[in-house]
């Protein structure tokens, strides 16, 4: 049977909130860098994850080699969703076919990756990014999915399954964010869950703003182990270019997630409702 954390289990009481802010999607491009790492310095956000596959990766894994401090993360990446800014895997495009569309790009959309992708094909590149981040000096203290791509199926989330256990790395799994990407089966004997995973939505963002929508996350956190997402970048030229035509997860919203877990009325917030900050190494050493 699937189990969830449990807050003794992670050297808390059972009535503490712990929190987990972590940014994803680091690597993607120059503004997610910076932002990603002024964030980091601030104090709030304390975890993160990079992706291997995008052309600003290893200014990331630069950051990540000399400041091994930080929670990071590899974001391991199957599709690329954006409209004219590119990518596809770390292997020849050859070696992975059913990644990959007729240019050699990932897939995207998680419709397509389901329909196409062959497990043993994601293994073999999901592999290649994780050695690939070793390689140049990360020390990932977990694994996660972009897009949450490793859900879709049962087999993908074997897959995930095999390399944390091979890595000996604690994978991000919650149950809601299964059933998001429409994966309502039954799946025995996974691993771990997180309690519950908060992620700002579009209706807020261009309503009241995205604010407002994380205020209310936190004021109603109960107790137990909780992983706020967000995606930090600044909304300029660049930004604007990667997010063209793509509003969700935009650079407008990305610049509304850096604005307010860089605000000191944030960690105001925070310590008001007595909310403890958790990183993945704490889960990972936890597991030892």
């Amino acid at each position: 049977m699937t189990k969830y954390y449990e807050l003794e289990q992670l050297g808390h009481h059972k009535d503490d909130i712990l929190l987990m802010i972590h940014a994803d999607d680091a690597g993607l491009s120059c503004s997610q860098n910076a932002a990603t790492i002024e964030a980091l310095k601030m104090g709030i956000v304390n975890s993160y994850s990079i992706m291997v596959p995008c052309p600003w990766f290893w200014d990331m894994a630069n950051f990540a080699k000399n400041h091994p401090q930080y929670d990071c993360g590899i974001h391991l990446t199957l599709s690329c969703e954006w409209k004219s800014y590119k990518f596809g895997p770390v292997l020849p495009a050859s070696e992975v076919p059913s990644l990959v569309d007729q240019y050699g790009y990932f897939h995207g959309s998680r419709e397509t990756i389901k329909k196409l992708a062959d497990p043993s094909e994601v293994k073999k590149e999901l592999k290649a990014q994780i050695e690939l981040a070793l390689k140049a000096g990360i020390q990932p203290t977990h694994l996660d999915s972009h897009m949450y791509t490793l859900g879709l199926t049962n087999e993908l989330l074997k897959v995930y399954k095999e390399l944390g256990e091979e890595y000996k790395l604690p994978i991000f799994l919650n149950k809601e964010l299964l059933q998001s990407v429409g994966n309502f089966t039954p799946i025995p004997q996974l691993g771990t869950m997180v309690h519950q995973v908060h992620i700002g939505n579009f209706n807020a963002m261009k309503n009241e703003g995205l604010s407002a929508k994380y205020k209310e996350i936190i004021q109603d956190l109960v107790p137990g182990l909780h992983i706020l997402l967000i995606h930090p970048a600044f909304n300029n030229m660049e930004m604007k270019q990667v997010c063209l035509d793509h509003p969700n997860f935009g650079a407008e919203w990305r610049q509304m997630d850096f604005d307010f877990f860089t605000d000191p009325n944030t960690a105001t917030l925070l310590k008001e409702r007595n909310i403890k900050p958790i990183s993945w190494r704490e889960i990972q050493l936890s597991s030892l």
